[in-house]
Formats: C-alpha cells, structure tokens, sequence
C-alpha cells in the first residue's frame, strides 16, 4: 500500500512539473538580419517564413531560414506555439515537401550562439533562440498573435 501511495505522490509532482517545462520550451525570441526591414510579423507569417510558403521578405528580398534541432526544446516550444505543429509533424511536412521536390527543410545549427552568428552574416536571415540569449548583431522580431 505504502508503495503504490509513493508512486501516485509521483505521478503528482510529474503532472506538476511537466507544465513547468512546456512554459519554459515555449521561451523564444524570433531574430532577424539587421538589415531587414521589417520589424514586427504575425505568428501566421512567421509560421509561412519558416515552411517556406513565403520565400521572400515584404521588400522582395530573398528569406534564409534557420532552425534548432529537433531535440532541443525552444524548437520544440517554438514549432507547436508558432507552426502549431509538433516537431514530428514538422519533420514529416519537410518529408513531403523534399519528396515533392517543393521545398528544403531550413538549415539547422547546434546552438542559440550558432543560429545568431548566421542570422548576422546572412542577408535577409530569420531564425529564433532562447528568450535570454544573447543576440547582438541582430534584430529582435516582434511576433504579434
């Protein structure tokens, strides 16, 4: 008795904590190149940016994409708050998109620094990290609902 009494306190703080979690992957901020113009975008067309159905800025120019991998969790935040799709689904939509020969799925780099450092040194460039990474050489996007 006392045993399954632990495992159910368990279960408790897991239920608890789990939430906790979900809020802190959630904790991103979108950042572009500091020459783009644009300044704040919905989570719609961020969302269009980053499946590449829109493929250029407002201006014409052309978007650079950027992604964390899919374990890490601000991707994981970012994909279901921003795409409203699990990293899965994401990886499953590059699938047919590759497949179909539409589209390629955004670069990926390794880290909050790596993905700042190529938003910096490519034009036109949008990617998101961490909401308290560092992100100098780039712009903060404002992502309005």
């Amino acid at each position: 008795m006392k045993h399954s009494i632990r495992i159910l306190i368990a279960a408790v703080v897991l239920a608890m904590v789990a939430p906790l979690n979900a809020l802190r992957a959630q904790d991103y901020k979108v950042v572009v190149n500091s020459a783009t113009t644009v300044a704040s975008m919905s989570k719609a067309e961020v969302a269009r940016l980053f499946l590449k159905q829109d493929t250029r800025w407002k201006d014409g120019k052309p978007v650079a994409v950027v992604d964390l991998p899919p374990a890490s969790a601000v991707r994981q935040g970012f994909s279901k708050t921003v795409l409203g799709k699990d990293v899965g689904s994401v990886n499953s939509y590059w699938q047919q998109q590759v497949f179909s020969g539409r589209a390629s799925p955004p670069v990926v780099k390794q880290s909050d620094a790596d993905v700042v450092a190529y938003v910096a040194a490519t034009p036109g460039a949008v990617g998101y990290v961490s909401a308290d990474a560092a992100a100098s050489g780039v712009k903060t996007l404002t992502v309005t609902p």
